[in-house]
């Protein structure tokens, strides 16, 4: 991977489910899903898995700013970040918060609402001062000022998930996370969706061995991943969501295998920085 100014990724939670801290989990890392996406003056971030608290901590400590928050859905490893995000009750910052997913008409402040209030947090979410709360439907265009374009999918995962395409001066980054593979509709929209993508987070929480014990949880596998971006032309597939049960060393054997069938496959760290 290249670095420059143009569009670039970092990682700063890997994990699904739940955090693993711990001696097992300290080379990848053990928070929940956030990411940092950026295109010269322009910033995203996609989730607010526990990942986020860092993140918000070292946004918090730079300029007062405007920026875009996008959910790829609302279970909880994806959103507990959220209250201890620290720019969210700054009013000096300016964060439009994004939700596609709903089949219904839920509202995403809704949902925030519901884990931040008594007896389940001391704080309300109408604290988070600096939040605007939006919702969009799955597989739109997201207009908006910016560097970047943004598209969307629908992936299939219980009560819905949202994954996002950035595009900028003909680099790519793709977020697919939560998604199960096997409805064939859906594969098919992904696969062009992906196409010719440079880097693809892809949810790889099980392996092909482990995954008929959890079909209909709503999750893939890093060989699915694999054959994805092979399929595709993504050059780099990343292997992310992690099992909170596998360890540095199950990780490192994934990558080395993963690599064996896609020279440009990668295992998701936290601190990871990818740059197309």
């Amino acid at each position: 991977m290249t670095t420059g100014a143009g569009l670039s990724l970092k990682i700063w939670g890997v994990r699904g489910s739940t955090p693993t801290p711990g001696p097992t989990t300290l080379r990848y890392g053990g928070e929940t899903t956030s990411f940092e996406i950026r295109c010269g003056d322009d910033l995203v971030l996609v989730d607010c898995g526990s990942g986020a608290r860092n993140l918000g901590g070292f946004l918090h400590g730079g300029p007062p700013r405007a920026f875009d928050l996008f959910f790829t859905h609302t279970h909880l490893d994806h959103i507990c970040g959220l209250p201890f995000f620290k720019p969210a009750y700054d009013e000096r910052f300016s964060i439009n918060a994004w939700a596609g997913h709903f089949a219904d008409k839920q509202e995403l402040m809704d949902i925030i609402c519901r884990i931040m209030s008594p007896p389940i947090f001391p704080v309300a979410a109408k604290q988070l001062k600096a939040v605007t709360f939006r919702n969009f439907v799955g597989g739109e265009l997201i207009e908006r000022e910016g560097g970047m374009n943004i598209s969307t999918v629908v992936l299939n995962h219980p009560g819905g998930a949202t994954g996002y395409r950035f595009d900028h001066a003909g680099k790519s980054i793709c977020i697919i996370t939560d998604h199960e593979h096997g409805v064939p509709g859906i594969d098919s929209a992904l696969r062009r969706f992906v196409e010719g993508a440079d880097v693809m987070i892809y949810d790889a929480m099980f392996t092909d061995d482990e995954y008929p014990t959890y079909v209909g949880w709503g999750h893939s596998t890093w060989q699915k991943g694999v054959e994805l971006a092979l399929e595709a032309g993504v050059r780099h597939p990343v292997m992310f969501h992690h099992d909170p049960r596998r360890s540095d060393d199950a990780l490192d054997a994934i990558a080395e295998a993963a690599a064996a069938r896609h020279p440009g496959a990668l295992v998701a760290r936290e601190g990871m920085v990818l740059t197309p």
